[in-house]
């Protein structure tokens, strides 16, 4: 995932504003790491430079 993309992301939940955590990037893009939505407390990871946007509840168990 690029940085670039935080400017158009938000929560796909409540629309709020997402937090990015990176725990390893290269040169070009976020490659490990998650976003976060303070205003309705959900979590996204990003895995493989994926970010996973679909709602908690879809991919829950």
């Amino acid at each position: 995932m690029r940085r670039s993309l935080m400017d158009i992301l938000c929560c796909p939940v409540c629309k709020g504003d997402l937090t990015l955590a990176v725990e390893k990037e290269d040169e070009k893009e976020i490659l490990e790491g998650g976003l976060h939505c303070a205003a309705c407390n959900a979590d996204y990871p990003i895995h493989d430079g994926i970010p996973n946007l679909l709602p908690p509840a879809m991919y829950e168990h």
